[in-house]
């Protein structure tokens, strides 16, 4: 069996991840990585022995790239196709009208929201993005809400394969940034949002948030990793609030891990997601989350004694929750919970488990 993942290659976020913790467990010489673009994505992937392609499209709008990919899965007799992201898929239903290969796609993201704030250009690709995600030959949904979207899209139900995302609970890091380093204080109570700057992320929700608890709390602080085209609207808006002395933006990191060490909790305010690494990566830490209830987090947090779901996504309710959060910690019980989320998501959502359930399903089709 032969296995060609295909992937635009400028993703830096959870899809990169949950590709690259995928390929990392398989054997290397029944699997390629391809990408579309230089970058991040292709340093870390070789950097793990993966063995990647790049093809190198002049814009995403070359389309000669595609004669290369086919020519690559004609050349090495590839099996499956396994496309990523909204430029893979298309580029995968082109693929499959010259091949006989079988294609598989991962829905990471609601393609209804993938480009939100685009105009009528992001119109015109929503609406290509959904016509090509009737095509494939199967689907992995990584939580129980986006299989159940794929059979309101039309799908059929046996075409999908419900496999939620795993992570290496088993890596360890050494912290080499302190608070001290970013100017914090002990006395801060720190928040981190890991996330690209895009509308769907709403990182105004948690800056507003934010705000609010400030009028009875001085010492918050709001961390935010990460790049996105938002990004320049959203500092805009932080020196708009006067919160510049409360929100830090630290760019794009290569290791959230330590960052996670040194914060009370994580924060995910998405209007949509599949199932987020970034939890899992804040449960590694030990940390406990405050997120909005998006994709299969109900799964990864099964009640408020292990994190806090947002009963819905108003900035009262999520301020609220921080300042439950910050009553936590002087109490002791934060570290508590964080603890507990931990245990639960490392004994239910490993790599390993992932990676096998995947395999399966590839072993099932050929």
């Amino acid at each position: 069996m032969k296995v060609l993942h295909l992937n635009a290659g400028n993703e830096t976020g959870g899809g990169m991840v949950h590709i690259l913790s995928l390929l990392n467990q398989f054997n290397r010489e029944e699997f390629y990585l391809g990408l579309l673009e230089k970058g991040v994505f292709e340093q870390k992937a070789i950097g793990l022995g993966i063995r990647t392609l790049t093809f190198e499209q002049s814009s995403r709008y070359d389309f000669s790239v595609l004669s290369k990919i086919i020519n690559f899965i004609k050349k090495e007799q590839i099996d499956i196709l396994h496309t990523h992201g909204a430029r893979a898929n298309l580029y995968g239903y082109l693929i499959s009208k010259f091949t006989d290969i079988t294609w598989m796609t991962t829905i990471h993201s609601d393609p209804r929201n993938d480009f939100l704030g685009r105009g009528i250009i992001g119109n015109i690709f929503t609406k290509l993005n959904l016509m090509v995600l009737k095509k494939p030959d199967h689907y992995f949904a990584i939580s129980d809400r986006f299989t159940e979207m794929l059979v309101e899209f039309g799908v059929s139900r046996n075409k999908i394969s419900t496999i939620l995302n795993g992570i290496d609970f088993n890596q360890k890091t050494k912290s080499i940034i302190s608070r001290k380093d970013l100017k914090l204080s002990q006395d801060d109570f720190v928040l981190l949002m890991v996330a690209r700057f895009d509308p769907v992320k709403r990182h105004e929700l948690a800056i507003s948030a934010v705000k609010s608890v400030l009028n009875s709390e001085q010492n918050v602080r709001l961390l935010l990793i990460g790049n996105g085209p938002t990004e320049p609207s959203i500092k805009e808006y932080v020196n708009q609030q006067g919160l510049e002395q409360h929100v830090i933006f630290l760019g794009y990191q290569e290791n959230i891990a330590d960052y996670f060490k040194l914060a009370d909790v994580g924060i995910l305010t998405s209007k949509t997601e599949s199932f987020p690494l970034v939890l899992l990566e804040a449960s590694r830490e030990r940390k406990t989350v405050i997120t909005t209830d998006v994709g299969g987090v109900q799964k990864m947090i099964p009640n408020h004694t292990y994190g806090l779901i947002l009963r819905d996504d108003q900035v009262e309710t999520i301020s609220a929750a921080i300042k439950k959060t910050i009553e936590l910690k002087k109490t002791g019980e934060l570290g508590e919970m964080g603890a507990r989320f931990y245990h639960y998501t490392a004994s239910h959502f490993s790599v390993e488990a992932f990676a096998e359930s995947v395999y399966k399903v590839y072993k099932q089709t050929v």
